[in-house]
């Protein structure tokens, strides 16, 4: 069983940073695809970014291209996902999710172990 716990949420003015962490445990972190998703009020979960197993494949959705920055250490068994130039559109409980094989998806539907969440939450 793995699991998957975010951190670093929290209360950022519009252009503030932000990293969230997401630590995994239970399996072979070297060897799975990770992604972070983001789910606002009234809305459906949306895909942010995912990076492969090695971090050689990186996805990002759209609109955080150029503010926000995947990575993970393999050795920590942590992904993290670096947020820079936050909009108040960013508000949103975010997600990590491991996928049990080596590359990375946008589709959530792939994605077998997710974390509670962490709530970021970005004011004007």
């Amino acid at each position: 069983q793995v699991q998957v716990v975010e951190s670093g949420g929290g209360l950022v003015q519009a252009g503030g940073s932000l990293r969230l962490s997401c630590a995994a445990s239970g399996g072979t972190f070297s060897s799975y695809a990770m992604g972070w998703f983001r789910q606002a009020p009234g809305k459906e979960r949306e895909f942010v970014a995912a990076i492969s197993w090695s971090g050689s494949s990186i996805y990002y959705e759209d609109s955080v291209k150029g503010r926000f920055t995947i990575s993970r250490d393999n050795a920590k068994n942590t992904v993290y996902l670096q947020m820079n130039s936050l909009k108040v559109e960013d508000t949103a409980i975010y997600y990590c999710a491991a996928r049990l094989l080596a590359y990375a998806t946008r589709q959530a539907a792939e994605y077998d172990y997710w974390g509670q969440g962490t709530q970021v939450t970005v004011s004007s």
